[in-house]
């Protein structure tokens, strides 16, 4: 095995983007910079995240943004319409995780097509005014995580294969039922929480993983950032709970990411000496 160092950063929505940014600033802060990792993998919000610190983006000024008051608007949600429908999913699923992600492609795209979520030009908006690099990091760090619609299987991205860091992120963000499938070269993805909340078997080629997970769960055939590295040197943060009550019930909701990102970046201090260990900075 090499030795590399990897991060995962999960999936989590906007307050989940808002955390894990105050959780990176705050270990830096504590002499732990997790950002320096050989390999990233980031999935939906993690994506987001995972893509501004390989491209140069300062943490401060990342954290500055989460401070900011949201901009005027009903913030969308994974309601009780959408809850059903991937209870319904992952049941008529049985198991079958790519079964389940087919399952949830088509419903997806079946809910966009009936206007029943934002345009693709209003979610490649939103993307676009957090990615302040458009370019995938040179040095191919980066994997992006995606659920193919038609055929629920895994795709991830790294730049290698010419698809734009815009288009990779805005798929890996497109939560099902709540935002429109991405199309990329001619096939539509949703996000690649429909596969797993961390995708952290990726990087189980590393001998040390940190994984940053804002959401953290084993249901039906999803798997955790846990489980997923067994046998790898690793340690799992998710939201204790002060982040938890921080981030509220909504975690699309813009107006709890200031209390989230101040929430990540106390709870660092509780997990720096230990990631310091892993990461080999103490």
């Amino acid at each position: 095995m090499s030795e590399r160092r990897g991060l995962v950063l999960g999936g989590g929505g906007v307050t989940g983007i808002a955390w894990e940014t105050g959780l990176l600033l705050g270990l830096r802060e504590a002499g732990v910079d997790l950002t320096t990792a050989d390999l990233v993998v980031g999935t939906s919000a993690g994506s987001l995240v995972g893509a501004q610190v390989t491209t140069g983006c300062s943490l401060d000024e990342l954290y500055g943004y989460q401070l900011r008051p949201p901009r005027p608007g009903r913030p969308a949600a994974i309601g009780p319409r959408v809850l059903a429908g991937f209870a319904w999913h992952l049941a008529r699923s049985r198991g079958d995780l790519e079964e389940f992600g087919r399952r949830l492609g088509g419903w997806s795209e079946a809910r966009a097509d009936a206007g029943r979520t934002p345009t693709l030009e209003a979610r490649y908006d939103a993307v676009r005014e957090r990615l302040p690099v458009l370019e995938w990091p040179a040095d191919g760090r980066l994997v992006v995580t995606a659920v193919d619609a038609r055929t629920g299987a895994l795709r991830c991205f790294s730049g290698a294969d010419g698809v734009p860091l815009l288009d990779a992120v805005a798929a890996s963000c497109a939560v099902p039922g709540v935002y429109p499938p991405v199309p990329i070269e001619g096939r539509r993805y949703v996000d690649g929480g429909a596969r797993s909340g961390s995708n952290a078997d990726l990087a189980a080629s590393c001998s040390r993983v940190a994984a940053i997970t804002p959401v953290d769960r084993a249901v039906g055939p999803l798997r955790t950032a846990g489980e997923h590295l067994r046998g790898v040197r690793h340690r799992v943060v998710s939201p204790d709970d002060t982040s938890r009550q921080a981030i509220g019930r909504n975690v699309l909701d813009p107006a709890n990411r200031a209390a989230s990102a101040r929430a990540g970046r106390m709870q660092a201090e509780s997990v720096a000496e230990e990631l310091g260990r892993l990461w080999g900075t103490s």
